[in-house]
């Protein structure tokens, strides 16, 4: 089961995802998602919600076939993707002066 995952054109990276190592990370996501050691951080799909955080296993749930999510970023593990959401808060405060990070992320 294939995934077609589409990536946000500046894809943040975890400190130990290095960009020789990305290509090959994505692919084992789209072909075989039961990688470890990968987090991601996606685009909610829901209204109340702004990014999710989750474990690249979950890909091979039927569901991501169908929904792949828009990953806005790639971590190592849970604690480096919550401290990329951080930077990205951070960033997003600096250019915009708010915390709307689906509309700083979509320009």
């Amino acid at each position: 089961m294939a995934i077609l995952l589409e990536y946000h054109p500046k894809l943040y990276l975890g400190d130990s995802i290095s960009e020789k190592k990305l290509d090959r990370i994505k692919k084992k996501l789209e072909n075989k998602p039961l990688t470890t050691g990968v987090f991601l951080i996606t685009m909610s799909r829901n209204s109340y919600d702004q990014l999710d955080i989750f474990s690249a296993r979950l890909l091979v749930q039927r569901y991501y076939a169908k929904n792949p999510p828009y990953v806005v970023g790639i971590a190592g593990n849970y604690e480096e993707a919550v401290e990329m959401v951080e930077q990205l808060v951070q960033e997003c405060l600096k250019a915009r002066g708010d915390c709307a990070l689906k509309e700083y992320l979509r320009c």
